[in-house]
C-alpha cells in the first residue's frame, strides 16, 4: 500500500499537545464536589468504568488518526504484464522401441528418460513444446502447444507398450522420428526451432534416413540436439514380443548409431551428447535450457486503486462508540 500525500501524516504531530492537555489541564476544567475528608473511598476495590476511564479519549485519538490517514489517500497498486516473447518452438522426439526397457537406469531407460523430461517442460513456460514418439514408425502425441499441463498428462502416459504388443511395427525408425518432428516446425513463425531426439538404439528401419531427415531440418533451420542413452555393456532380455519371442537388447548403443547422431546434430548446428545415467541425462537437459533460452521483453503497466474506505469506516465507528460511551456508561453529572 501507498500514500498518495503523506505530508497530511504531519498532522499527527498535533497529538502530542492534545494528550498532554488531557492528562495535564482537562482535570482543572473538570467539576468538583469539595468534601470534609475522602478517607472513606481510599481502600474501594476498582471497577471496570474507572479501570477504562480514559477510553473515550483513546477512541477520540484513534477517529483522529485514522482522518489522518484518509487525508493521506492510501492506494493498492495492480501490477498489468504485458509480455512478448521472442519464444522457441520444441519438438520432443522420443524413441519407445522396446529396448527402452532396459533397466541399466532407474526404473528403466524410458521412465527416467520422461522423468527428466518432465522437469525440462516445467522450466520452461514460455514455449511452445510438443511430442513425437517413434519405434518402427513415427506419430505425434502432442503438437505445439502452449498448455503444458496437458503436454505433461500426455507425457506421463508414454511407454513401449505399442510395439510390445505389435501394434507398432519393430525397429528404430530415427529418420522418420526427425522428420515428424520437424514437419510440425515446418510451418512455425518462432526465431528459434528445435527438435530433441532421444534414443538408445541406431536407425534400422522407416522410409527416411537420419541424415536425410537431417538435411530437411537444416532447410528449415531446425537445431537437431541428439541424445544416446543408456550404458555401455552386453546385452539382455527386456521383454516378450506377442509371438513369444524374447526381445534382446544391447545394454549400450555405441559405434554407427552414436556416430550417426552425431553427425545429424552437427549438420544442424545442434549438439551430441551420450547418457549413461539419469543424472547425467539430467546434466544434459540443463545444458539445453541454457542454450535455448527464451527472450522476454517486458513492459510493466501498473494501476492505482483508492483504499480509504476501511480506514474512513473505521474512523467513523471509533467517533460514534466514543459519543455513545460518554452519554451512557461514563456519563457524568453534572
Amino acid at each position: 500500500m501507498t500514500f498518495a500525500s503523506p505530508l497530511y501524516f504531519l498532522l499527527l504531530l498535533l497529538l502530542i499537545p492534545f494528550v498532554l492537555w488531557h492528562f495535564l489541564l482537562s482535570r482543572k476544567h473538570e467539576p468538583t464536589i469539595t468534601m470534609a475528608t475522602t478517607e472513606p473511598f481510599r481502600n474501594l476495590p476498582p471497577t471496570p468504568r474507572t479501570a477504562l476511564i480514559h477510553l473515550p479519549f483513546l477512541l477520540r485519538l484513534l477517529a483522529y488518526s485514522l482522518l489522518v490517514v484518509c487525508l493521506a489517500r492510501p492506494q493498492t497498486r495492480h501490477a498489468l504484464t504485458d509480455s512478448e516473447t521472442e519464444g522457441i518452438d520444441i519438438m520432443m522426439a522420443v524413441d519407445i522401441s522396446v529396448s527402452m526397457l532396459t533397466n541399466d537406469m532407474q526404473p528403466n531407460r524410458i521412465e527416467a528418460a520422461k522423468q527428466v523430461a518432465t522437469e525440462f517442460i516445467a522450466n520452461r513456460p514460455n514455449d511452445a513444446i510438443g511430442l513425437t514418439l517413434f519405434a518402427g514408425e513415427a506419430f505425434t502425441q502432442c503438437p505445439l502447444t502452449t498448455d503444458h499441463a496437458t503436454l505433461l498428462g500426455m507425457f506421463r502416459h508414454v511407454n513401449c507398450n505399442l510395439q510390445q504388443a505389435g501394434v507398432i511395427s519393430e525397429g528404430t525408425a530415427i529418420g522418420m522420428g526427425i522428420a515428424s518432428a520437424v514437419s510440425h516446425l515446418e510451418q512455425s513463425q518462432a526465431k528459434s526451432k528445435v527438435v530433441i531426439l532421444l534414443t538408445d538404439g541406431e536407425n534400422n528401419t522407416g522410409d527416411i534416413s537420419p541424415l536425410m531427415a537431417a538435411d530437411l531440418a537444416k532447410q528449415l533451420k531446425v537445431r537437431v540436439y541428439t541424445i544416446s542413452l543408456g550404458s555401455d555393456g552386453g546385452s539382455q532380455q527386456v521383454a516378450v514380443l506377442p509371438n513369444g519371442q524374447a526381445y534382446n537388447a544391447q545394454v549400450g548403443s555405441g559405434g554407427a548409431g552414436e556416430a550417426s547422431l552425431r553427425q545429424i546434430a552437427e549438420g544442424t548446428g545442434g549438439l551430441f551428447y551420450k547418457a549413461r545415467s539419469t543424472q547425467k541425462l539430467r546434466e544434459i537437459y540443463n545444458d539445453i535450457d541454457q542454450l535455448e533460452k527464451t527472450k522476454l521483453k517486458v513492459t510493466n503497466y501498473e494501476r492505482r486503486y483508492e483504499a480509504f474506505m476501511p480506514f474512513a469506516a473505521a474512523a467513523m465507528l471509533c467517533l460514534l462508540l466514543e459519543i455513545l460511551l460518554r452519554i451512557t456508561w461514563f456519563r457524568r453529572i453534572p
